[in-house]
């Protein structure tokens, strides 16, 4: 029996200095992510929107884009997996499940 796929997507914005370097970050790391295109200009909205200064950063967000933490990192060194539980209740993915 294989497991339900997660109610959330991890989508990688790279600050590589160039494109071959953020393939080559890819396969070594994290080859099966999501990522926006390098030369995508977007990802310098989101650096902004987000307040990105520094790297690696995990920041999680509502479908809707509002920032349920921006300590992602953090919360997965100090709390495990468990953060995870708290994440999608702060997405309101359990909403249809409520009294």
């Amino acid at each position: 029996e294989t497991e339900p796929p997660a109610p959330f997507e991890v989508v990688f914005i790279s600050s590589d200095h160039s494109a071959e370097e953020m393939v080559r970050y890819m396969r070594a790391m994290h080859g099966d992510w999501l990522a926006l295109p390098f030369h995508d200009p977007y990802k310098h909205d989101l650096k902004k929107k987000y307040n990105i200064t520094a790297i690696p950063k995990l920041v999680i967000v509502k479908q809707t884009g509002e920032v349920i933490t921006d300590k992602g990192r953090k919360q997965i060194r100090d709390k495990g997996l468990s953060c995870f539980r708290n994440w999608l209740e702060g997405a309101d993915i359990f909403q249809n499940f409520s009294s």
